[in-house]
């Protein structure tokens, strides 16, 4: 038996060879996505008949009509629900192999629309979807020293009705944007619209020493520390900052809703 398998993001593709007496089988596994697939179907090796024996789908054999060079599995017909997992089992004749010509179909879209996306004074982000049509995660973004930054994950639920969902951030000083967004199979992100939000009791933060060994800020931040060539060295949150695994010289820190220098004076 060999396996390979393809993971794509909230997606398993794996397809199956396995040999019996004189036949074998190719199994796709995925997600139904409202779209059928087509099979193309070699003749046998010995030129008599076509490849394929027969196609099932969660273990029941499907009516399709497989005894031409190309044929549909057609889903309509199986009750099944958009998100709905699907396994399709080809058996085939030994020495040739039908070939999935749209795999892609089973891999779940990003189709949310939102709904409401606001953050409150709990500090907790909490955005509703409809029209999922697969389980993708979603990616929370915040916008911090002029560009998008991701803060964290959250699995999105895959069903079209309306799906509620919460995550804890970390504001900084001042005014706050949030989104939340999905990338599917086609690389292309799909983008929530922003929210604000602003917590006049969080203090503006600062750099205490910029000169210190360590890096120290005056309270708890997101920060990144850059190189002079632009090199992304340390980031994370905290308030002090070990920096003695950094050579010696001029830094640049991304902090709060700003930027600044520090000195790495190590010895």
């Amino acid at each position: 038996m060999i396996i390979n398998k393809i993971l794509t993001v909230g997606f398993v593709l794996l397809t199956m060879v396995s040999t019996a007496q004189n036949n074998a089988s190719i199994i796709h596994e995925g997600h139904y996505q409202g779209k059928n697939l087509y099979v193309q179907n070699p003749f046998a090796d010995a030129g008599i008949g076509f490849c394929v024996i027969k196609v099932t789908v969660n273990g029941d054999v499907t009516t399709d009509q497989i005894n031409s060079s190309a044929f549909e599995i057609d889903f309509t017909n199986l009750n099944l629900q958009i998100g709905d997992p699907v396994t399709i089992k080809i058996a085939h004749k030994l020495n040739c192999s039908p070939k999935v010509l749209n795999p892609e179909v089973l891999r779940p879209r990003s189709t949310f629309e939102t709904v409401s996306i606001s953050a409150g004074d709990d500090k907790i982000l909490k955005w509703k979807t409809t029209g999922e049509q697969g389980k993708l995660t979603f990616l929370i973004e915040q916008y911090r020293w002029n560009k998008w930054i991701k803060i964290g994950e959250f699995d999105g639920e895959g069903t079209p009705s309306e799906n509620s969902y919460e995550f804890k951030v970390s504001p900084h000083s001042g005014e706050n944007k949030f989104r939340v967004k999905q990338i599917d199979y086609t690389g292309r992100p799909r983008i929530s619209q922003s929210t604000k939000y602003s917590d006049p009791t969080i203090p503006e933060a600062a750099i205490v020493c910029p000169k210190c060994k360590d890096l120290e800020f005056s309270h708890e931040t997101l920060f990144e520390i850059f190189d002079t060539y632009g090199n992304l060295v340390k980031k994370g949150f905290g308030k002090i900052i070990k920096v003695d695994n950094l050579k010696k010289g001029l830094y640049y820190v991304n902090y709060d809703s700003k930027t600044g220098e520090v000195w790495n004076k190590k010895k």
